[in-house]
């Protein structure tokens, strides 16, 4: 029989532990909190060095401060995408048909956390980071398509976007039965339709090179960004499917004995 300070003891771990249906809750926060913190670093290292050391790509310093940045982040991005999505495909679950309603439940709220954390890398992406691009190239020559801004933006903040996408893409394909019936639209086009804005970033480099020089938001070669962008509204899609679900497991969680 438990003594009274191991009662007290697990009562108050049971008040701090997260409730059963957020059971990822603490994981999610600490994830939110870590790209908050890249993000904000890399701005910062922006300010301290993108106009001292980052107008002239021939200079030595431009090696050190960009180069060797972009070098880093490739590493970074490499060990993540294949350490991430190795573990969601490794980890699968192979017993989807024997699954409990209250563990789907929660999988779809760790699946709606996924998605939070994807949304929230698309929205630095595509505002502060490529908002800024159009006044980067007014006051830049563009002398090569390595610069201070396309380091961090094009090269690092459009994968990790893509590379969280794909990972909420491969946790509903193998821990929900709803998803791994067959391929979800909503999802599919939630997730590919950004990853397309990374494809558009070699064309408008391209197009840049050899057809016009200046920075116009409207221009033809910018429309790929504005189209990939709309898939995102894929995003209310998958909610619809998860909120019809889980009114189903709801519902046999009250018909249970």
């Amino acid at each position: 029989m438990a003594t009274t300070s191991e009662q007290l003891s697990l009562v108050v771990d049971n008040k701090n532990a997260a409730p059963w249906y957020i059971k990822d809750l603490p994981m999610y926060l600490k994830g939110f909190a870590m790209l908050t913190v890249i993000y904000v670093g890399l701005r910062l290292y922006q300010g301290a060095f993108a106009v001292a050391s980052g107008l002239d790509s021939s200079e030595p310093a431009f090696e050190q401060y960009w180069m060797q940045l972009f070098y880093v982040e490739l590493g970074i991005l490499a060990v993540f995408v294949t350490g991430v999505w190795g573990y969601l495909w490794v980890s699968r679950d192979r017993n989807l048909d024997k699954l409990e309603p209250k563990e789907e439940i929660s999988r779809y709220f760790t699946l709606t956390m996924w998605i939070s954390i994807y949304t929230f890398a698309v929205y630095w992406a595509g505002s502060y980071f490529a908002e800024q691009d159009n006044s980067w190239h007014q006051v830049a020559i563009r002398d090569t398509p390595f610069t201070a801004n396309h380091i961090i933006e094009f090269y690092f903040n459009f994968p990790l976007y893509v590379i969280l996408g794909g990972c909420a893409w491969l946790y509903a394909r193998t821990r929900l039965p709803l998803y791994a019936k067959g391929i979800s639209l909503p999802l599919t086009l939630a997730v590919f339709g950004p990853f397309m804005i990374l494809v558009s970033v070699g064309f408008n480099e391209w197009g840049h090179t050899f057809w016009f020089r200046e920075e116009f938001f409207a221009a033809p070669i910018h429309w790929g960004f504005v189209i990939g962008v709309w898939f995102a509204l894929g995003v209310g899609g998958i909610l619809l499917q998860g909120v019809t679900r889980l009114i189903e497991l709801l519902d046999e969680l009250e018909d249970a004995p």
